[in-house]
This record gives structure tokens, sequence and C-alpha cells, in this order.
């Protein structure tokens, strides 16, 4: 279900930048790499939930992307809203054995500086968006977490 959640994030972000030619800034594709990072836990805790420490680390890694989808959204609407500040260039941050941006350039290239985000539905940016699933994303992975660890208990 997180797979194919964040598969429907991710086609939302490349038809907004392919098709509405909304270019995504160094935040927005932060943002698409921790959808990918969640695409490949999930992929990965499908073939290990039989194994209860393995499922519990799986779910602990849901969490880590949980709180990163989180910060990078609030500096993501803090910026649009100007309530945060930051440097918002156009290097990734990545070391040279991780270059994305180099490899999947129409995915992970970022084309510029941060301070908006497109419009969704009823006037609503996708910043905001953002930051309410990844409040409820935090939430729902903790949970599923600590009951993953009330499990070894039985």
């Amino acid at each position: 279900m997180l797979a194919l959640l964040a598969v429907a994030f991710e086609s939302v972000a490349l038809f907004y930048q392919h098709v509405l030619e909304e270019m995504p800034c160094v935040m927005c594709i932060h943002v698409r790499m921790l959808m990918l990072a969640l695409i490949l836990v999930s992929l990965v805790a499908v073939f290990i939930h039989r194994f209860r420490w393995l499922n519990a680390v799986a779910h602990m890694f849901t969490v880590l992307v949980a709180v990163l989808l989180l910060e990078r959204s609030y500096q993501l609407l803090g910026t649009e809203r100007g309530f945060t500040f930051s440097d918002c260039g156009f290097d990734l941050g990545l070391p040279d054995w991780l270059a994305l941006d180099s490899w999947f350039p129409a995915v992970f290239q970022v084309q510029t500086s941060c301070g908006y985000t497109p419009e969704l539905l009823f006037g609503v940016t996708m910043a905001e968006v953002l930051i309410v699933f990844s409040t409820l994303f935090v939430l729902l992975s903790l949970t599923m977490t600590i009951v993953s660890f009330l499990k070894f208990d039985k």
C-alpha cells in the first residue's frame, strides 16, 4: 500500500513537471528521493515480513522516512509562506557515487529555485498537501512500529 501511495505521489509530481511544466526545486527533489526510499523500503518489507526483527527494522526505516518527509514538507511550506528562510540552491548535496540527478535527470534534476509550489485543487498548494500527508504518515508509521514491537512480547 505504501509503495503504491509513493508511486502515486511520484506520478503527480512528474505530471506537474512534464505536462504542466511546473519545474521542481531542490526541496521538491528531496521529497521525490524520500518517496523513492519509501518505495524501496516497502518492497523490501514485502519479502521480509515473516521475520519479526527485520519487519520491525523496516517499520523503523518507514518512521525515519516519514520524519524526514515531515521536515522537508515543513521547510517547503515555510519557504512558500515566508516563515522559514533556507538556502535553496541547485545542488542536491548528493555524493558522487549517488548521482541521481545525473542518472535520472527527468526525475531528479533541480530546475528552479524554491519559493512556491503549484496549486492542486481548490487553491490548496502541493506544500500544504505534503505537510498534512507527512504528519499523518509520521503518526501512522509510529503506530505501526509500536504494534510491531508489541508483537514481540507475545
